[in-house]
């Protein structure tokens, strides 16, 4: 019960693992759309940043969007430890949450799009789980680069509550904070269902789509 109760509730700074100054190892290139995974990227590109449960299912429905995405990468981003491993992280002793980085065009898929696909790809209501999957490093967030982007993303989640309550669905339990920093997940967490197709993928919706 004590590992459990660890699990669901965040650490206070001075709990967090110290962590690293390296970085991990990252690949050159996105195994799918064969551009690279760290900057510099494009300058008409944008960036933007999704917690929705394990990253390995969420990466693939962004990167599955086509046009307008330029590059997708899994990381952890939210939390204390400074470059931490996926072990640190699945702890609950780090703060992270799994996320996604993705970047984008944004003259090619408008922002408003990716938080469409979102809010209908996961469950926003479950706090710190999605469905089986259960930490602190599954909670639903939005981490925002600017106030555009905080702008449409608190107006999609007050549009998406309605909706949820129209379907007499709970409330939305997703964090919408300013960026924090960004660390690369290991290698083999990159693109991990374009690697192993038939790999664990835990990622379901509301059936609620996002109106508009």
């Amino acid at each position: 019960m004590a590992f459990e109760s660890v699990k669901t509730a965040l650490p206070d700074p001075d709990q967090a693992l110290p962590g690293r100054t390296t970085p991990m190892p990252v690949p050159d290139k996105h195994v799918v759309l064969g551009r690279s995974l760290q900057p510099p990227f494009p300058h008409t590109m944008r960036q933007a940043l999704f917690g929705m449960g394990c990253f390995w299912g969420a990466e693939r429905r962004f990167w599955q969007l086509g046009d307008g995405v330029h590059t997708t990468a899994v990381g952890y981003a939210a939390g204390f430890t400074p470059n931490p491993s996926y072990e640190e992280v699945c702890s609950g002793l780090t703060g992270h949450n799994e996320v996604v980085l993705v970047i984008y065009d944004p003259q090619t898929l408008p922002y408003e799009r990716l938080l469409k696909t979102f809010w209908e790809a996961h469950d926003p209501t479950q706090g710190m789980r999605q469905g089986n999957d259960r930490g602190t490093q599954y909670r639903s967030g939005i981490y925002v680069f600017d106030a555009a982007q905080r702008a449409a993303a608190c107006a999609s989640r007050d549009a998406f509550q309605h909706a949820l309550d129209g379907a007499g669905k709970d409330r939305i339990t997703t964090e919408i904070v300013d960026a924090p920093t960004f660390y690369y997940a290991e290698a083999y967490h990159q693109q991990y269902l374009a690697k192993h197709p038939n790999g664990y993928c835990w990622l379901g919706g509301t059936g609620v789509q996002l109106p508009g």
